[in-house]
C-alpha cells in the first residue's frame, strides 16, 4: 500500500512536470529560433497582472495617500516626505494625471481658522509636489477644515488622525 502510494505521488508529479512545459511551434522565425518578443509581452503582462495598480500595493509609496501634522502645524514631518516625492515623481511622469490636495484639521479653534489651517497644510504639500517638477496645473486644494473628521473623539488620538492632508486622484 505504502509503495503503491509512493508511485501514485511521483506520476502524479511527473505528469505535472509535463503539463506545465510550453512549447512555441507557431513564434519561430525561419532559423528555428523562438520570438523573443513574444517571451518580453507575456512576462510584462503576468507582471502587469500582478502589479497592476501601484495605489493598492502596500509595498509601494503611491498606496499611502494621507499626511499627518502636528497641532496648529502646517509644517511637513520629515518622515512624510517621502509619500509626497513619491507621488510627485508620478504625477511629474504622467503630466494628464490630477491630484486634489484635500485639508484637514482637529475640532480645536475656531471654523474659519481650521479652514484656513487644513488650505495652508494642502498648500505645504502643493509647494513640495511643484519643487518636485509636479505643474500647479495639475494640482488642486481645497480644505475642509474640521468639518469630515476622519476620527471621532475629543482626544489626541482622534485629532491626530483629522490633522492631515489626503492625496485624492479622481481618475483612481
Amino acid at each position: 500500500m505504502v509503495i503503491r502510494n509512493k508511485l501514485l505521488i511521483i506520476g502524479l508529479l511527473a505528469s505535472f512536470g509535463v503539463a506545465c512545459t510550453t512549447t512555441s511551434e507557431t513564434s519561430s522565425d525561419a532559423g528555428g529560433q523562438q520570438d523573443a518578443s513574444t517571451d518580453s509581452r507575456d512576462t510584462a503582462q503576468d507582471q502587469g497582472a500582478i502589479n497592476s495598480n501601484p495605489f493598492d500595493d502596500p509595498s509601494n509609496p503611491l498606496s499611502q495617500r494621507v499626511v499627518y501634522f502636528g497641532f496648529d502645524s502646517d509644517s511637513i514631518k520629515p518622515g512624510d516626505r517621502d509619500i509626497i516625492i513619491a507621488h510627485a515623481q508620478y504625477l511629474s511622469a504622467n503630466s494628464s494625471e490630477k491630484v486634489v490636495l484635500e485639508g484637514h484639521a482637529d475640532e480645536r479653534g475656531t471654523r474659519e481658522y481650521n479652514i484656513a489651517l487644513g488650505e495652508r497644510r494642502a498648500n505645504a504639500v502643493r509647494q513640495l509636489m511643484t519643487l518636485q517638477g509636479v505643474a500647479s496645473s495639475q494640482i488642486d486644494v481645497v480644505s475642509f477644515g474640521e468639518e469630515r473628521p476622519i476620527a471621532i473623539g475629543h482626544d489626541e488620538s482622534a485629532w491626530g488622525q483629522n490633522r492631515r492632508v489626503e492625496i485624492l486622484y479622481p481618475s483612481h
